[in-house]
């Protein structure tokens, strides 16, 4: 036992004596490192060899470990129609480590593992300090203000956009404190990557925006990495029966995995979905979480839900069609809401989740579908795209 103690301890001294070496090397000095850059829409993302300034005031610099591949990457590559996002780092799903921090932060220090955050926290305006919402004032202001302004990369002399404020497709970033999580030292950062985003995002419609109530029936539609993170909150949750629904059939085992109870391909019927669950659930379900991001599907999930308490949540991104529905749809009882990060405040909830993972409560390594390196991120955009992938999680080296 005291042999097993000395050696754990050996190795904890020799990881803090590794960060603290590789922060007197680096700190205070521009870094140079592999970034897949995007430099036009729709284009393959370049390796290109980034500059990263260091850390201004309020600022980490953080090494990033593992980053994943998340559909909002894909849409804004690809669907919207904001170009002016050009060129810019995508990614926004990662863990890494703090390599070095500027003038005025305290929270974090060299070695600390943490998650980038895409939805700032800064836990002092009316919104962070309401338990009502994950939005935040100073996130709000910031996003009206010059896209590259708070952003410390560059390639070939230009100014690079870091996707979403952060921008993990770059070895190294710079982020401001208020979007960094601390997180346990224990968690795997290849793992706990995944609740940058998506994950969070479908588990937290489900347990936080919807609230999901034991013994209910609920319908999830959209059965990506989102869709099967909120099937997997609504087993948390306590429901008895989760209808899983996509066009993909061969999602439906994956869906299993989670917690799905029944599965419908909305091609193998001749009638709307939100009919088929209607019969199916003898008036129509308690709970219908579209994860999509397409607004058919949006109206759908608001009518496959039961009059008088019905409540349907909007978590799939789009900005390109609105969405509508007849006034009685609502005037009935049904409920429709939409969330964004599944209503998790980024710093409170990802150490939250993070320990639910170890804790063995939420999952994780059932989302990882591939792994690779960032040399292979088109690959894994064609995966992504082509639905043969849940997530893919990168490293910016072999294992």
């Amino acid at each position: 036992m005291r042999n097993l103690w000395q050696q754990n301890l050996k190795s904890i001294l020799l990881s803090c004596f590794s960060h603290l070496a590789a922060e007197m090397a680096t700190a205070g000095k521009v870094i140079k490192c592999k970034a897949a850059v995007a430099w036009e829409s729709s284009k393959p993302l370049v390796i290109e060899e980034v500059e990263v300034a260091p850390p201004q005031a309020n600022e980490v610099r953080i090494k990033i470990v593992a980053t994943s591949l998340c559909h909002s990457d894909l849409y804004f590559l690809y669907e919207s129609l904001d170009k002016s996002l050009f060129p810019t780092v995508f990614g926004h799903e990662a863990a890494g480590i703090v390599e070095s921090v500027g003038p005025g932060v305290t929270e974090f220090q060299p070695g600390d593992k943490v998650v980038p955050l895409f939805l700032l926290q800064c836990g002092e305006c009316r919104f962070c300090k309401s338990p009502k919402t994950n939005r935040c004032e100073v996130a709000m202001k910031r996003h009206g203000q010059k896209s590259t302004e708070h952003c410390r990369l560059t390639c070939k002399g230009k100014k690079l956009q870091q996707f979403m404020e952060t921008g993990t497709f770059s070895e190294y970033i710079v982020m401001n404190q208020m979007a960094v999580a601390k997180i346990d030292p224990a968690a795997p950062l290849d793992k706990v990557c995944l609740l940058g985003c998506g994950v969070c995002t479908g588990y937290g419609a489900a347990v936080n925006t919807a609230k999901v109530e034991p013994g209910s029936t609920c319908a999830v539609f959209g059965l990506g990495a989102v869709g099967l993170a909120a099937v997997m909150g609504c087993e948390a949750a306590g429901a008895k029966r989760i209808i899983a629904i996509d066009i993909n059939p061969d999602k439906f085992e994956k869906a299993k995995v989670f917690g799905a109870t029944d599965f419908v391909n909305p091609k193998d019927h001749n009638k709307p979905i939100s009919q088929v669950l209607m019969e199916m659930t003898g008036g129509g379900v308690d709970y219908s979480l579209e994860c999509i991001g397409n607004v058919e599907c949006m109206r759908s999930a608001l009518e496959s839900c039961v009059p008088g308490w019905g409540v349907s949540v909007i978590v799939g991104w789009t900005d390109l069609h609105d969405v509508a529905t007849r006034p009685i749809d609502l005037m009935v009882g049904r409920t429709w809401t939409g969330c964004l990060f599944g209503g998790f405040k980024g710093k409170d909830g990802i150490p939250w989740m993070v320990k639910a993972y170890l804790d063995k409560k939420v999952k994780l390594d059932e989302f990882i579908t591939h792994n690779m390196t960032l040399d292979q991120v088109n690959d894994a955009i064609e995966l992504l795209k082509n639905g043969k992938s849940i997530r893919t999680v990168m490293r910016f080296s072999p294992q």
